[in-house]
Order: C-alpha cells, then sequence, then structure tokens
C-alpha cells in the first residue's frame, strides 16, 4: 500500500543502481524464463568474480557516479611553477589519449557503415519479395481470365 502524497525520500545506496542496471541488462540480453532464478544466479557469479578478482562493480559504480556528479572536487589545480618537464608529459598523455580515441572513433565509424549496409540489403530483400509476390500475382490474374 502506498501513500501518494508522503514527503518521506528514501535514498538508494551508492553502486546499487549500478547493479541493477546489469541485472537489467543481463535480463534482457539473456529473455530468461524464470527471472528470479536468474537474477540469483547472476549475483552468486558476480560475487565469485569478485572474490577472484577482488574487483566490486557496485564500489566502482559509486565512484563513477560521483565522478560525474562531483567533477569539480577532481579537477586538478596545477601551482603556477611547475617544471617542463611534467607539461611536456601532459601533452605526450593528451596526444595518445586522442590516438585511442581516433582509433576507437574509427572503429565506430566501421560499425557503424556495416550496420547502415545490412539494413539497406535488408530493405532491398524485402523490396524483391514484395516485386516477386506482385509478379505472381498479376501471373495469376492472367491465368485465369
Amino acid at each position: 500500500m502506498s501513500i501518494p502524497f508522503s514527503n518521506t525520500h528514501y535514498r538508494i545506496p551508492q553502486g546499487f543502481g549500478n547493479l541493477l542496471e546489469g541485472l537489467t541488462c543481463e535480463i534482457l540480453r539473456e529473455q530468461p524464463d524464470n527471472i528470479p532464478a536468474f537474477a540469483a544466479a547472476y549475483f552468486e557469479n558476480l560475487l565469485e568474480k569478485r572474490e577472484k578478482t577482488n574487483f566490486d562493480p557496485a564500489e566502482w559504480g559509486s565512484k563513477v557516479d560521483d565522478r560525474f556528479y562531483n567533477n569539480h572536487v577532481f579537477k586538478e589545480q596545477e601551482p603556477p611553477e611547475k617544471g617542463k618537464s611534467q607539461t611536456a608529459t601532459k601533452e605526450e598523455t593528451l596526444v595518445t589519449a586522442l590516438e585511442s580515441s581516433e582509433g576507437d572513433k574509427e572503429k565506430v565509424e566501421n560499425a557503424t557503415v556495416k550496420i547502415q549496409a545490412v539494413f539497406r540489403g535488408h530493405l532491398a530483400r524485402e523490396e524483391v519479395k514484395k516485386m516477386k509476390k506482385g509478379d505472381l500475382q498479376e501471373e495469376e490474374t492472367q491465368e485465369n481470365n
């Protein structure tokens, strides 16, 4: 039973939303018949991975969310007088980041072109099917006359 005008607000624990999002994605991907059993198996598998690798996706997700919402805290403020070697290192890091993002952009563009080509091929095949049906119907009407 819910109270429509309640002023009670519950806070979702950090990382919980990311866990549920991961579960939701897997449910949509796998389309299981028994969702509660699938969820139990999913979380057991997640626990095993966490114990083996010491990587907690809930903790990581909460840090990412915190970084997103509090990005101003993470910006580095550089003292006015720094050595030139650190500036060169930062420039090299930026160039490396740009190069990797260009490679990612190229992969994305190639995937986009491939998806578009497959879709256009699908549309063309559907059009051919319609044309063949039209030809068959014309032949049947000519035979009947």
